[in-house]
C-alpha cells in the first residue's frame, strides 16, 4: 500500500465530488477570493503556486485546486481531456463564488492551465473579475491556433501507442520522466538555470508513485490537453487580463502576444526570470499584480 500523500500547501484541504473523481482544493486566508491553478506537466500540483498562495493569503481568501489526475485529486485509470480540466476549474470557481457571495472572484493560472482558465472565462463571462495568466501557452510565434471550436492538438496514434496493453510504454515513459534527476532537469529548464525551488522538486518526486499517476500526463504528452482554437478564445475575452512571463528557460517565445497586447483589457509584464517568476521574486510579482488589479478598476483589499 502506498503511504498517504503529503499536503502541497499548509492550508485547509477540501474535497469536491466531480465526474472526474474527487477534486482537492486548498483554502486559506481571508478577504477577497482568489483562485489559483497550477500548470500541467509530468508531476504538477498546487505545490507549484506555493509562493503566491502564501503571499495572497495575507489579505485574500485564497483557493488552489489540484487538477483532475494530479496532486491529491483522484487519479482514475482513464484519459483526460480539456473538458475535464475546464469542468473542474468551473466547479471549484462556482464553489468559491458561493462561499463569497457578492464578492468578485479573481483567478490566476500557470502555463497550459491558462488555456483552461481562459476557456472557462469565455464560457462563463460573469464568473470572474480578472484573469492573471503566468507564462501562458498558445502564444508561440508562427503558429496559428484558429481551428474549429473545441478542437485540440491530440495525436491519436501516439496516444494509442502509449496506452495500449502489453508493454505499457506509457507507464514506462512516465517512470523515466518522474525520476528525481529528470524532474530536476525539467525544473532547471523551467527556471532557465541550475537554481530551482528544492521544496517543489522534493514534493514532485515524492508524489510520483501514486497509482494511475501516469494517466493525466499521458494525455498531456499526446496533445489532448492542448487546444487548437486558443487564439479565438483569447481574443474573445472581455474582462481584464494580465499576462506575465519571463525571459529565461524554455518558455520565452511570446511573439503571438501581438494578437492581444494592444487590446484595452490586456496588460503584459515581462520579468527577468524563468517561467514561474513568483518563485524568484515574489515582491516584484505581487507589486505588478496589485498594480494590475488597481488599473483594472478592482483594487486589491
Amino acid at each position: 500500500m502506498n503511504p498517504p500523500q503529503p499536503l502541497a500547501l499548509q492550508a485547509d484541504l477540501h474535497t469536491l465530488s466531480a465526474e472526474t473523481g474527487r477534486i482537492a482544493v486548498y483554502a486559506g486566508g481571508s478577504g477577497p477570493p482568489v483562485l489559483l491553478v497550477h500548470s500541467v506537466n509530468a508531476l504538477p500540483s498546487a505545490a507549484e503556486i506555493r509562493p503566491l498562495f502564501e503571499a495572497l493569503r495575507q489579505n485574500h481568501s485564497v483557493y488552489a485546486l489540484d487538477l483532475p489526475g494530479f496532486g491529491l485529486s483522484e487519479r482514475l485509470p482513464r484519459a483526460y481531456s480539456v473538458g475535464d480540466m475546464c469542468s473542474a476549474i468551473l466547479q471549484v470557481a462556482q464553489w468559491v463564488a458561493q462561499r463569497h457571495p457578492g464578492q468578485p472572484l479573481h483567478a490566476l493560472a500557470v502555463s497550459l492551465s491558462c488555456e483552461f482558465l481562459a476557456r472557462v472565462a469565455q464560457q462563463s463571462p460573469n464568473l470572474f473579475a480578472t484573469l492573471a495568466l503566468v507564462s501562458p501557452t498558445g502564444f508561440r510565434g508562427g503558429k496559428s491556433l484558429r481551428q474549429p471550436a473545441g478542437s485540440t492538438l491530440y495525436m491519436a496514434p501516439f496516444d494509442g501507442f502509449l496506452r495500449r496493453p502489453g508493454p505499457a510504454w506509457g507507464r514506462f515513459l512516465f517512470r523515466q520522466l518522474s525520476r528525481p534527476s529528470v524532474v530536476r532537469y525539467f525544473l532547471q529548464r523551467t527556471w532557465g538555470g541550475r537554481q530551482i525551488d528544492e521544496t517543489l522538486w522534493a514534493y514532485a518526486v515524492r508524489t510520483a508513485d501514486v497509482p494511475n499517476a501516469e494517466q493525466a500526463p499521458l494525455s498531456f504528452l499526446s496533445g489532448a490537453l492542448f487546444s487548437a482554437d486558443m487564439h479565438d478564445v483569447y481574443e474573445s475575452l472581455r474582462l481584464p487580463v494580465w499576462v506575465v512571463h519571463g525571459t529565461r528557460g524554455d518558455f520565452t517565445d511570446y511573439r503571438a502576444l501581438g494578437l492581444v497586447r494592444d487590446r484595452p483589457n490586456w496588460q503584459v509584464t515581462v520579468m527577468q526570470a524563468g517561467a514561474m517568476p513568483y518563485f524568484e521574486d515574489i515582491g516584484v510579482f505581487m507589486t505588478a499584480y496589485r498594480t494590475f488589479e488597481a488599473t483594472a478598476g478592482r483594487p486589491s483589499a
